[in-house]
């Protein structure tokens, strides 16, 4: 909204610095700081209140040390991140830009889903909250959702280069300064993708399957489909998992979001997508402000969220994290790069699915359930090894830091 008010401004009256607006760096810088002030100061407030309301954590004996402090500690703290995204996302962003409104619904979308899982645990003293199967619905419900809109919305375009310009649509001449070669460029409906260490960089779906001689538009969409809700449960499932200890998810997370960020800043600028040689996406460089808020949001939940934790972000901020990852990285058409970004959801994620599977392998065969960690996920493995929990977190965040600057690399590594 203010960068509404601020054009107004700038183009009617003149005052110095309401330009500054028109500037995607300056906006996120104020997107990051309105959040990190919403979930720090008003934080402690809505913790107080979640106090007051006694919506307290009801924690499972599992035999892990320190569990038991841990009794009433206030939960659905999401809504903290909720609200430290969409506020600012609201202030600095362009709310017509249909990037920024599939996140924001996904926020929504996600973040109802969590708070209706923790309001189930909490108020009507379920510990097992919104059935899994209703959970997996919602998730599957939002890939659906964003496959649709990326597929068929006329604005979600990526610009390539064209020998033979047809002029059918609007086609742009982008010259070679050393050279004076010129090239024809033009906006398409297209349904390829960034991949990583190929020569090409990218991967088109609509030739996914044609060495089974299958192709058409609406196998193209069923693939796209297939993938984006994949992703959407495997990434929302994986931050799920992840926040079990103080500070896990929302560390791991603001580091997923900052290299988002620089992903979605070159991806929607053309001279930095032209020097990576990788896909122009027209447009959505305004996503760079939704993870400024994010970051921010994710970061500033880490000032009471960190060990000692004084609150938990619940279902409601983990689902919404897992959410705007996996939406955003499908965005930017970065999403195979997730299995790099995202490797500690990944991690965690098999080692719960290897402890079960193996489990119920086990028992089957030889009449005893056997594992092959202490505990899944992988970081209770750890905690069951007798490492403290701030030591756990501490290794995770430095293996998401160095899995998200391989992110970064791959896109030059070919």
């Amino acid at each position: 909204m203010l960068y509404y008010l601020f054009t107004w401004l700038n183009e009617h009256m003149h005052i110095p610095g309401a330009g500054l607006f028109q500037y995607i760096s300056f906006r996120t810088a104020m997107a990051v700081i309105v959040s990190l002030i919403i979930t720090t100061v008003f934080g402690s407030r809505l913790i107080r209140l979640l106090h007051r309301k006694q919506v307290g954590e009801t924690v499972r004996d599992l035999g892990l040390e320190g569990e038991k402090q841990k009794q009433g500690t206030p939960t659905m703290g999401g809504l903290i991140i909720i609200a430290g995204i969409l506020i600012p996302t609201l202030l600095f962003a362009k709310l017509d830009n249909i990037y920024v409104i599939i996140m924001i619904i996904t926020t929504l979308w996600m973040g109802a889903i969590g708070f209706l899982d923790d309001y189930i645990k909490v108020f009507r003293k379920n510990k097992e909250g919104l059935a899994g199967r209703f959970k997996v619905i919602g998730q599957i419900g939002l890939g659906i959702f964003i496959a649709v809109t990326m597929y068929f919305h006329p604005s979600i375009l990526v610009r390539e280069q064209v020998t033979n310009p047809s002029y059918s649509v609007p086609v742009s001449v982008v010259i070679n300064p050393s050279t004076g070669e010129k090239t024809y460029v033009e906006d398409v409906k297209s349904s390829k993708t960034n991949i990583p260490f190929y020569k090409n960089n990218e991967f088109d779906y609509a030739k996914s399957l044609s060495f089974l001689g299958i192709s058409g538009t609406w196998i193209t969409f069923g693939m796209t489909l297939l993938v984006i809700v994949f992703i959407v449960t495997a990434v929302s499932n994986g931050a799920n998992i992840t926040d079990g200890i103080d500070g896990l998810a929302t560390g791991t997370s603001a580091i997923m979001g900052i290299t988002l960020a620089i992903l979605a800043y070159v991806s929607g600028n053309v001279i930095f997508s032209d020097y990576l040689n990788i896909m122009y996406i027209p447009n959505s460089g305004e996503l760079v402000i939704f993870a400024g808020a994010f970051i921010g949001a994710c970061t500033g939940f880490l000032w009471y969220n960190a060990y000692p934790a004084q609150v938990f972000m619940g279902d409601t901020g983990s689902l919404t994290i897992g959410g705007i990852i996996a939406a955003f990285a499908i965005l930017i058409r970065k999403e195979l790069l997730i299995p790099i970004l995202c490797g500690v959801f990944l991690i965690e994620n098999l080692s719960v699915i290897m402890q079960v599977s193996y489990f119920k392998y086990t028992k089957k065969k030889f009449g005893e359930g056997r594992r092959i960690f202490l505990m899944s996920p992988l970081h209770h493995h750890y905690q069951k090894k007798g490492y403290h929990e701030s030591k756990i977190v501490t290794r995770f965040v430095i293996v998401s830091i160095m899995l998200a600057i391989l992110t970064i690399v791959t896109l030059k590594i070919r």
